[in-house]
């Protein structure tokens, strides 16, 4: 007997123009995978009843992974000639590399998480699975067995790192060993089944040369971006879901001196600093007794213990951006973070929703002259229909004006169309007008070129 799958694909041959001949090859196809699954099946209940404990102690993934393919090889050579199966040398591989995953890897979306181009994996459900690739969303072939199947693999992600998901906590946040950053959240809360989105972990970091490249800012923008890093600016980048702040926020990183003491809070530790001095520190959740969690509002307040010279929040989303405004006005210049919101504007009211978050009772004027003291400028990253990412505004805030804040748009992108492919077309560039904070860079040595804030188009 041939290889199964060949087999299969040497009876797609079959003429399908009348009814028996599709009957035929669907009893055919049906059959076919169905004895290849039944082999898969009974090979990966061998592997796990009578696994080699040298291979179970092994602690280094690459040699395990290279002990477990052979010992796999091995046990499908046992057990085909049972159920009477001959694999080809192609289906032999494939069913290898698939027991691989399930026992090693991360299951199905093992091969999604390897290919460099897709940037996120979404598993709703064990039957939908979707990535996003060069900026766009596509529906993947590939599927999980069942539930069970969708929450062994959750569970591989969460154990290693101490997170635990159940009924009583049927959400988390994780990582994967790259990095990746993760949210499952389960039944009952998912209705469509157990539910993973992964946001991948660049295997290379980005650098400033690369987003000019991508089209995100312009040579001009990334110079006077550098020199706001450099002259201890507080900035906050600003951004819908999956808009590339945290992409910003690890390239601007890269602007800080190498000389300075960084210190970094986040929720799921993804930040990538080159710098020799920085300390990450990571929020923990609650224990299964609801005990020993520590919010990100403590890790903060103990971070300004800890002689800070740059304070890097990943994310604000709610009370901690009141401790970080505070951090920001006490002498810690040269903070960094992010948060959502769609425009500069819509950043500051979310800025004075998330300190009301904190449970203190201040009047809005209060929280406003907060922000305008403590924060410089806005970088807004907005994720364009067309998939691409861009910084939309770099702007300014100038300070107070009676009740309200005062902001100025340093440099924006405007959009003139879209072409016949669908790609946004438009341009970013300075708005002509010099920030009040310019002052700054001549006190640190920084000289930014004269034309920097022209827009030259129009021949300010």
């Amino acid at each position: 007997m041939g290889g199964l799958l060949s087999r299969l694909n040497e009876e797609k041959k079959v003429d399908k123009s009348t009814a028996s001949a599709s009957s035929i090859l669907e009893s055919a196809s049906t059959q076919v995978l169905s004895s290849f699954e039944k082999l898969k099946e009974k090979v990966h209940t061998k592997l796990i009843d009578d696994m080699p404990a040298a291979i179970m102690a092994e602690q280094n993934l690459d040699k395990k992974r290279a002990m477990l393919k052979d010992r796999i090889g091995v046990v499908i050579g046992e057990e085909s000639p049972k159920l009477n199966i001959v694999l080809s040398t192609r289906e032999t591989e494939l069913m290898t590399n698939t027991l691989l995953d399930d026992m090693v890897g991360f299951g199905p979306i093992q091969p999604l998480l390897d290919e460099e181009d897709i940037s996120e994996v979404m598993v709703n459900g064990p039957y939908q699975i979707y990535y996003e690739k060069k900026g766009k969303l596509v529906l993947s072939d590939i599927k999980f067995k069942d539930n069970d199947h969708v929450m062994r693999i959750i569970e591989r992600i969460v154990a290693p790192i101490g997170r635990r998901i159940d009924e009583s906590v049927p959400y988390v946040d994780a990582r994967l060993p790259d990095g990746s950053r993760v949210n499952a959240i389960i039944p009952p809360l998912a209705l469509n089944g157990p539910t993973i989105t992964i946001r991948k972990f660049k295997k290379e970091a980005l650098g400033v040369a690369d987003l000019i490249k991508f089209g995100t800012l312009t040579p001009e923008m990334a110079t006077f971006i550098e020199a706001c890093i450099k002259v201890r600016l507080n900035i906050v980048v600003s951004g819908g879901t999956g808009s590339g702040k945290t992409t910003t926020l690890n390239i601007l990183s890269s602007f800080i001196p190498e000389d300075e003491r960084i210190i970094t809070c986040e929720d799921a530790a993804e930040l990538q600093l080159r710098q020799p001095h920085v300390v990450r520190l990571e929020t923990r959740p609650a224990n299964i007794e609801g005990k020993g969690a520590v919010p990100m509002r403590e890790l903060i307040k103990n971070t300004l213990r800890m002689r800070p010279e740059r304070v890097i929040v990943g994310e604000c989303r709610g009370g901690e951006t009141l401790d970080m405004l505070q951090a920001m006005n006490t002498g810690h210049d040269g903070s960094l973070t992010t948060a959502h919101a769609n425009t500069p504007r819509d950043m500051l009211s979310r800025l004075e929703t998330m300190v009301l978050m904190s449970g203190m009772d201040l009047p809005v004027r209060a929280i406003r002259e907060q922000i305008s003291s403590a924060i410089n400028l806005i970088i807004q990253q907005s994720r364009l229909k067309d998939g691409s990412r861009k910084i939309t505004y770099l702007t300014e805030i100038q300070g107070m004006e009676g009740e309200k804040i005062v902001t100025q748009d340093i440099f924006r992108f405007e959009q003139s169309g879209v072409d016949e492919n669908g790609k946004i077309i438009g341009r970013l560039k300075p708005t002509g007008i010099r920030p009040k904070f310019a002052s700054k860079f001549a006190e640190f040595g920084i000289h930014l070129p004269p034309n920097i804030f022209t827009d030259t188009s129009k021949g300010w």
